[in-house]
Protein backbone atom coordinates (compact mmCIF):
# COMPACT_ATOMS: atom_id res chain seq x y z
CA UNK A 1 0.00 0.00 0.00
CA UNK A 2 1.21 3.51 -0.74
CA UNK A 3 2.84 5.26 2.19
CA UNK A 4 0.85 8.37 1.18
CA UNK A 5 -2.31 6.84 2.63
CA UNK A 6 -2.37 7.94 6.26
CA UNK A 7 -4.79 5.86 8.34
CA UNK A 8 -5.78 7.93 11.35
CA UNK A 9 -6.38 6.55 14.81
CA UNK A 10 -8.22 7.90 17.82
CA UNK A 11 -5.38 10.03 19.19
CA UNK A 12 -4.76 11.87 15.92
CA UNK A 13 -8.48 12.44 15.49
CA UNK A 14 -8.68 14.09 18.90
CA UNK A 15 -5.90 16.47 17.85
CA UNK A 16 -7.51 17.22 14.49
CA UNK A 17 -10.77 18.32 16.10
CA UNK A 18 -9.08 21.53 17.19
CA UNK A 19 -8.30 22.44 13.57
CA UNK A 20 -10.44 24.88 11.56
CA UNK A 21 -12.50 23.58 8.65
CA UNK A 22 -10.12 25.02 6.06
CA UNK A 23 -7.55 22.46 7.22
CA UNK A 24 -9.62 19.83 5.39
CA UNK A 25 -10.78 19.32 1.82
CA UNK A 26 -9.51 20.71 -1.49
CA UNK A 27 -6.23 22.65 -1.45
CA UNK A 28 -5.45 21.56 2.09
CA UNK A 29 -3.02 18.98 3.40
CA UNK A 30 -5.98 16.70 4.14
CA UNK A 31 -8.26 16.41 1.09
CA UNK A 32 -9.76 13.32 2.76
CA UNK A 33 -9.55 11.30 5.95
CA UNK A 34 -9.01 7.56 6.26
CA UNK A 35 -9.81 6.49 9.82
CA UNK A 36 -9.25 3.20 11.62
CA UNK A 37 -12.69 2.18 12.87
CA UNK A 38 -11.22 -0.42 15.18
CA UNK A 39 -9.60 2.34 17.24
CA UNK A 40 -12.62 4.63 17.47
CA UNK A 41 -15.07 4.76 20.35
CA UNK A 42 -18.44 4.11 18.64
CA UNK A 43 -20.27 5.95 21.44
CA UNK A 44 -18.51 9.26 20.74
CA UNK A 45 -21.46 11.13 19.25
CA UNK A 46 -19.62 14.46 19.15
CA UNK A 47 -16.87 12.95 17.03
CA UNK A 48 -19.44 11.43 14.68
CA UNK A 49 -21.13 14.82 14.22
CA UNK A 50 -17.78 16.50 13.59
CA UNK A 51 -16.78 13.96 10.96
CA UNK A 52 -20.14 14.25 9.22
CA UNK A 53 -19.69 18.02 8.83
CA UNK A 54 -16.17 17.97 7.36
CA UNK A 55 -15.76 19.39 3.83
CA UNK A 56 -13.97 16.26 2.64
CA UNK A 57 -14.62 12.54 2.22
CA UNK A 58 -14.30 10.42 5.36
CA UNK A 59 -13.47 6.77 4.72
CA UNK A 60 -13.55 4.21 7.49
CA UNK A 61 -11.30 1.14 7.48
CA UNK A 62 -12.92 -1.78 9.24
CA UNK A 63 -15.48 -4.55 9.00
CA UNK A 64 -18.49 -3.32 7.05
CA UNK A 65 -20.82 -5.72 8.84
CA UNK A 66 -20.35 -3.84 12.14
CA UNK A 67 -22.61 -1.03 10.87
CA UNK A 68 -22.49 0.66 14.26
CA UNK A 69 -24.22 4.01 14.52
CA UNK A 70 -20.83 5.72 14.56
CA UNK A 71 -19.94 4.16 11.23
CA UNK A 72 -22.70 6.21 9.57
CA UNK A 73 -20.49 9.26 10.02
CA UNK A 74 -18.23 7.76 7.34
CA UNK A 75 -18.92 8.46 3.70
CA UNK A 76 -17.61 5.01 2.77
CA UNK A 77 -16.28 1.94 4.54
CA UNK A 78 -13.60 -0.39 3.19
CA UNK A 79 -12.42 -3.66 4.64
CA UNK A 80 -9.05 -3.83 2.87
CA UNK A 81 -6.33 -1.16 3.14
CA UNK A 82 -5.48 -1.69 -0.53
CA UNK A 83 -8.79 -0.11 -1.55
CA UNK A 84 -7.66 3.15 0.03
CA UNK A 85 -5.01 3.52 -2.68
CA UNK A 86 -7.54 3.84 -5.50
CA UNK A 87 -9.65 6.18 -3.39
CA UNK A 88 -6.59 8.36 -2.75
CA UNK A 89 -5.85 8.54 -6.49
CA UNK A 90 -9.38 9.69 -7.33
CA UNK A 91 -9.55 12.28 -4.56
CA UNK A 92 -6.09 13.69 -5.24
CA UNK A 93 -6.98 14.10 -8.94
CA UNK A 94 -10.41 15.69 -8.28
CA UNK A 95 -10.65 16.87 -4.67
CA UNK A 96 -13.42 19.40 -5.34
CA UNK A 97 -15.58 16.83 -7.12
CA UNK A 98 -14.94 14.29 -4.34
CA UNK A 99 -15.94 16.79 -1.66
CA UNK A 100 -19.09 17.85 -3.51
CA UNK A 101 -20.05 14.22 -4.19
CA UNK A 102 -20.00 13.12 -0.55
CA UNK A 103 -21.61 16.35 0.66
CA UNK A 104 -24.47 15.77 -1.78
CA UNK A 105 -24.94 12.16 -0.67
CA UNK A 106 -25.10 13.30 2.95
CA UNK A 107 -27.63 16.01 2.08
CA UNK A 108 -30.10 13.96 0.06
CA UNK A 109 -30.53 11.09 2.52
CA UNK A 110 -33.59 12.76 4.00
CA UNK A 111 -35.02 14.26 0.81
CA UNK A 112 -37.75 13.02 -1.50
CA UNK A 113 -36.72 11.97 -5.01
CA UNK A 114 -37.71 15.19 -6.78
CA UNK A 115 -35.90 17.36 -4.25
CA UNK A 116 -32.89 15.06 -4.30
CA UNK A 117 -32.69 15.20 -8.10
CA UNK A 118 -32.80 18.99 -7.95
CA UNK A 119 -29.96 19.00 -5.43
CA UNK A 120 -27.96 16.62 -7.64
CA UNK A 121 -28.44 18.83 -10.68
CA UNK A 122 -27.35 21.93 -8.77
CA UNK A 123 -24.22 20.19 -7.50
CA UNK A 124 -23.46 18.88 -10.99
CA UNK A 125 -23.83 22.39 -12.39
CA UNK A 126 -21.36 23.76 -9.84
CA UNK A 127 -18.78 21.21 -10.96
CA UNK A 128 -19.46 21.91 -14.65
CA UNK A 129 -18.13 25.41 -13.97
CA UNK A 130 -15.17 24.15 -11.96
CA UNK A 131 -11.48 23.81 -12.80
CA UNK A 132 -11.37 20.02 -12.60
CA UNK A 133 -13.98 19.45 -15.29
CA UNK A 134 -12.41 22.18 -17.40
CA UNK A 135 -9.03 20.44 -17.14
CA UNK A 136 -10.51 17.08 -18.11
CA UNK A 137 -12.39 18.61 -21.04
CA UNK A 138 -9.27 20.29 -22.39
CA UNK A 139 -7.24 17.10 -22.45
CA UNK A 140 -9.98 14.59 -23.36
CA UNK A 141 -11.19 16.09 -26.66
CA UNK A 142 -13.73 13.29 -27.32
CA UNK A 143 -14.83 12.78 -30.92
CA UNK A 144 -18.42 12.11 -31.97
CA UNK A 145 -19.15 8.75 -33.58
CA UNK A 146 -20.81 8.22 -36.94
CA UNK A 147 -24.52 8.97 -37.01
CA UNK A 148 -26.66 5.81 -36.95
CA UNK A 149 -29.99 5.41 -38.76
CA UNK A 150 -33.33 4.89 -37.10
CA UNK A 151 -34.85 6.28 -33.90
CA UNK A 152 -32.56 6.71 -30.89
CA UNK A 153 -35.15 4.86 -28.79
CA UNK A 154 -37.37 2.24 -30.39
CA UNK A 155 -40.92 2.05 -29.04
CA UNK A 156 -43.09 -1.04 -29.23
CA UNK A 157 -46.58 -0.86 -27.72
CA UNK A 158 -48.30 -4.22 -27.14
CA UNK A 159 -51.67 -3.77 -25.43
CA UNK A 160 -50.81 -2.89 -21.83
CA UNK A 161 -47.07 -3.32 -22.35
CA UNK A 162 -44.55 -0.73 -23.50
CA UNK A 163 -41.16 -2.02 -24.72
CA UNK A 164 -38.34 0.50 -25.17
CA UNK A 165 -34.90 -0.12 -26.68
CA UNK A 166 -31.90 2.19 -26.66
CA UNK A 167 -30.94 2.06 -30.33
CA UNK A 168 -27.43 3.37 -30.84
CA UNK A 169 -25.38 0.15 -30.57
CA UNK A 170 -22.56 1.51 -32.74
CA UNK A 171 -22.01 4.23 -30.13
CA UNK A 172 -22.53 1.70 -27.31
CA UNK A 173 -25.85 3.42 -26.53
CA UNK A 174 -24.14 6.53 -25.19
CA UNK A 175 -26.79 8.87 -23.80
CA UNK A 176 -26.72 11.69 -26.34
CA UNK A 177 -29.07 14.66 -26.31
CA UNK A 178 -31.05 12.92 -29.04
CA UNK A 179 -31.40 9.76 -26.98
CA UNK A 180 -32.18 11.70 -23.79
CA UNK A 181 -35.08 13.52 -25.40
CA UNK A 182 -36.39 10.38 -27.07
CA UNK A 183 -36.25 8.44 -23.79
CA UNK A 184 -38.10 11.17 -21.90
CA UNK A 185 -40.82 11.25 -24.55
CA UNK A 186 -41.14 7.46 -24.50
CA UNK A 187 -41.42 7.32 -20.72
CA UNK A 188 -44.01 10.08 -20.83
CA UNK A 189 -46.22 7.77 -22.87
CA UNK A 190 -46.31 5.40 -19.91
CA UNK A 191 -46.80 8.23 -17.43
CA UNK A 192 -49.78 9.63 -19.30
CA UNK A 193 -51.41 6.32 -20.27
CA UNK A 194 -52.68 4.45 -17.23
CA UNK A 195 -53.57 1.45 -19.38
CA UNK A 196 -49.88 0.66 -19.72
CA UNK A 197 -49.22 -1.74 -16.86
CA UNK A 198 -45.59 -2.63 -17.57
CA UNK A 199 -42.62 -0.85 -19.14
CA UNK A 200 -39.49 -2.71 -20.24
CA UNK A 201 -36.25 -0.98 -21.20
CA UNK A 202 -33.23 -2.64 -22.82
CA UNK A 203 -30.24 -1.63 -24.90
CA UNK A 204 -29.48 -2.89 -28.40
CA UNK A 205 -26.09 -4.45 -29.06
CA UNK A 206 -23.40 -5.76 -26.76
CA UNK A 207 -23.87 -3.32 -23.90
CA UNK A 208 -26.71 -1.48 -22.25
CA UNK A 209 -25.06 1.96 -22.17
CA UNK A 210 -21.64 3.49 -21.57
CA UNK A 211 -23.25 6.61 -20.10
CA UNK A 212 -23.29 10.17 -21.33
CA UNK A 213 -22.04 10.88 -24.85
CA UNK A 214 -18.62 12.37 -24.08
CA UNK A 215 -18.50 14.22 -27.40
CA UNK A 216 -21.38 16.40 -26.15
CA UNK A 217 -19.83 17.24 -22.78
CA UNK A 218 -19.25 20.95 -22.37
CA UNK A 219 -21.65 21.96 -25.15
CA UNK A 220 -24.25 23.58 -22.87
CA UNK A 221 -24.17 27.39 -23.11
CA UNK A 222 -23.67 27.68 -19.35
CA UNK A 223 -24.23 25.57 -16.19
CA UNK A 224 -27.35 27.50 -15.18
CA UNK A 225 -29.07 26.78 -18.49
CA UNK A 226 -27.94 23.15 -18.27
CA UNK A 227 -29.60 22.91 -14.84
CA UNK A 228 -32.84 24.27 -16.28
CA UNK A 229 -32.74 21.66 -19.07
CA UNK A 230 -32.12 18.86 -16.55
CA UNK A 231 -35.08 20.13 -14.54
CA UNK A 232 -37.51 19.69 -17.43
CA UNK A 233 -35.92 17.08 -19.75
CA UNK A 234 -34.55 14.49 -17.34
CA UNK A 235 -34.85 10.72 -17.91
CA UNK A 236 -34.27 10.30 -14.19
CA UNK A 237 -37.36 12.37 -13.33
CA UNK A 238 -39.37 10.54 -15.99
CA UNK A 239 -38.30 7.21 -14.50
CA UNK A 240 -39.35 8.14 -10.97
CA UNK A 241 -42.89 8.61 -12.30
CA UNK A 242 -43.10 5.12 -13.82
CA UNK A 243 -40.45 3.29 -11.82
CA UNK A 244 -42.94 1.02 -10.07
CA UNK A 245 -43.95 -0.35 -13.49
CA UNK A 246 -40.45 -0.41 -14.98
CA UNK A 247 -38.15 -3.37 -15.64
CA UNK A 248 -34.69 -2.77 -17.10
CA UNK A 249 -32.63 -5.50 -18.72
CA UNK A 250 -28.90 -4.77 -18.86
CA UNK A 251 -25.88 -6.44 -20.41
CA UNK A 252 -22.22 -5.67 -20.94
CA UNK A 253 -21.06 -2.20 -19.98
CA UNK A 254 -23.36 -0.25 -17.66
CA UNK A 255 -21.33 2.87 -17.04
CA UNK A 256 -22.37 6.24 -15.63
CA UNK A 257 -25.93 6.89 -16.77
CA UNK A 258 -25.95 3.26 -17.89
CA UNK A 259 -26.18 2.19 -14.26
CA UNK A 260 -27.73 5.32 -12.76
CA UNK A 261 -30.95 5.18 -14.79
CA UNK A 262 -31.67 1.43 -14.42
CA UNK A 263 -31.39 1.79 -10.65
CA UNK A 264 -34.69 3.72 -10.66
CA UNK A 265 -36.57 0.66 -11.91
CA UNK A 266 -38.65 -1.67 -9.79
CA UNK A 267 -36.66 -4.58 -11.26
CA UNK A 268 -33.21 -4.71 -12.83
CA UNK A 269 -32.29 -7.93 -14.62
CA UNK A 270 -28.62 -8.35 -15.50
CA UNK A 271 -26.92 -10.63 -17.98
CA UNK A 272 -23.95 -12.53 -16.52
CA UNK A 273 -21.50 -10.33 -18.48
CA UNK A 274 -22.89 -7.04 -17.12
CA UNK A 275 -20.57 -4.77 -15.19
CA UNK A 276 -21.20 -1.46 -13.47
CA UNK A 277 -19.03 1.63 -12.99
CA UNK A 278 -19.21 5.29 -11.96
CA UNK A 279 -16.26 7.13 -13.59
CA UNK A 280 -17.51 10.71 -13.30
CA UNK A 281 -15.27 11.91 -10.47
CA UNK A 282 -12.19 11.37 -12.63
CA UNK A 283 -13.75 13.88 -15.04
CA UNK A 284 -14.18 16.44 -12.27
CA UNK A 285 -17.92 15.73 -12.07
CA UNK A 286 -20.27 13.56 -10.04
CA UNK A 287 -22.94 11.07 -11.16
CA UNK A 288 -25.41 13.49 -12.74
CA UNK A 289 -27.99 11.29 -14.43
CA UNK A 290 -29.82 10.64 -11.18
CA UNK A 291 -27.31 8.15 -9.79
CA UNK A 292 -26.67 9.92 -6.51
CA UNK A 293 -30.39 9.44 -5.88
CA UNK A 294 -31.13 6.07 -7.48
CA UNK A 295 -28.04 4.21 -6.32
CA UNK A 296 -28.05 5.54 -2.78
CA UNK A 297 -31.64 4.37 -2.38
CA UNK A 298 -30.80 0.93 -3.76
CA UNK A 299 -27.42 0.20 -2.18
CA UNK A 300 -27.00 2.93 0.43
CA UNK A 301 -24.99 6.12 0.61
CA UNK A 302 -21.71 4.47 1.57
CA UNK A 303 -21.57 1.92 -1.24
CA UNK A 304 -22.61 4.60 -3.72
CA UNK A 305 -19.75 6.76 -2.46
CA UNK A 306 -17.39 3.80 -2.70
CA UNK A 307 -18.27 3.22 -6.36
CA UNK A 308 -17.70 6.89 -7.18
CA UNK A 309 -14.55 7.36 -5.11
CA UNK A 310 -12.83 4.29 -6.52
CA UNK A 311 -14.24 4.33 -10.05
CA UNK A 312 -14.02 0.53 -9.82
CA UNK A 313 -16.03 -1.91 -11.89
CA UNK A 314 -18.25 -4.36 -10.10
CA UNK A 315 -19.54 -7.57 -11.64
CA UNK A 316 -23.13 -8.70 -11.95
CA UNK A 317 -22.67 -11.07 -9.01
CA UNK A 318 -21.41 -8.26 -6.76
CA UNK A 319 -24.23 -6.02 -7.97
CA UNK A 320 -26.71 -8.76 -7.05
CA UNK A 321 -25.21 -9.17 -3.58
CA UNK A 322 -25.43 -5.41 -3.03
CA UNK A 323 -29.00 -5.10 -4.35
CA UNK A 324 -28.05 -3.02 -7.35
CA UNK A 325 -29.64 -5.65 -9.58
CA UNK A 326 -32.50 -7.95 -8.62
CA UNK A 327 -31.54 -11.06 -10.56
CA UNK A 328 -29.08 -12.44 -13.10
CA UNK A 329 -30.62 -14.07 -16.15
CA UNK A 330 -28.70 -16.08 -18.70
Amino acid sequence: MSSDVDIIGARTLRDLRSESLDAFGPRSSRPWLAIDLEEIDPTDDDLALWLGALPCPVVGLGREQRRADFDQACDAIVERPETLVSIAATIEASPIAAMTFVQLLRLIEGLGPDQALTAESLAYGVLQAGPEFDGWLRQAKPVAGAREPGPAVMIDRRAGELHLTLNRPGNRNALSLEMRDALVEALDIARLDEEIGTVTLRGAGRCFSVGGDLSEFGLAPDPATAHWVRSVRSPARAMTAVGHRLTVQVQGACIGAGVELPAFAAEVIAAPDAFFQLPELKMGLLPGSGGCVSLSRRIGRQRTALLGLTGRRITASTALAWGLVDRIDG
